[in-house]
């Protein structure tokens, strides 16, 4: 059940962080690698590891992505 959660969590960053994505909205990384996190952390409680999986691709994913645009744009 945990894994299913932390799998929603996932799609629900993944959606806000291709939102993100867009010129100058980068800044909404600094609110979806905290959701990504909290979503890891669910994913570790589970006993399947898809749900971590997905949320820790994503937190890297979203992360380089704010450091390419200096941290806010």
């Amino acid at each position: 059940m945990l894994n299913l959660v932390s799998i929603l969590i996932g799609l629900v960053t993944l959606a806000l962080g291709l939102v993100a994505f867009f010129p100058l909205l980068g800044w909404m990384n600094w609110l979806v690698i905290p959701i990504g996190i909290v979503g890891a952390a669910v994913g570790v409680l589970s006993s399947s590891n898809a749900g971590r999986n997905l949320n820790i691709v994503l937190i890297i994913i979203f992360t380089l992505r704010l450091m390419l645009g200096g941290g806010i744009i």
